[in-house]
């Protein structure tokens, strides 16, 4: 699991993109999951890290999924229209169980 930082604005999103793009390709499960519960200072500069995060991990074959988005990012994603880009797998896992 790769976890995100507690800050990811447009200072740290390079460095941030970077290490997480290693640690992607290294990653041996089907699915990469990235940890986004200690994030709490950010700007629209997270979003872009994630998606660009994702769109590496597609070409590579590789599911992605983001658990602990916070409500302030989540609806800023929500905003920007890119929410469905960034599947939460404990939301997917409660839609299935409700729907049983």
């Amino acid at each position: 699991m790769l976890v995100l930082p507690a800050e990811l604005t447009h200072v740290q999103a390079q460095t941030c993109l970077n290490v997480l793009l290693q640690a992607a390709e290294a990653e041996a499960a089907p699915q990469v999951l990235v940890d986004a519960s200690a994030l709490t200072r950010f700007d629209s500069s997270a979003l872009a890290v994630l998606l660009e995060c994702r769109r590496e991990c597609l070409r590579d074959g590789k599911g992605f999924a983001v658990r602990g988005l916070s409500p302030r990012l989540r609806e800023l994603a929500q905003l920007y229209g890119v929410l469905v880009l960034l599947p939460d797998p404990a939301a997917a896992e409660s839609a299935v169980l409700a729907a049983a």
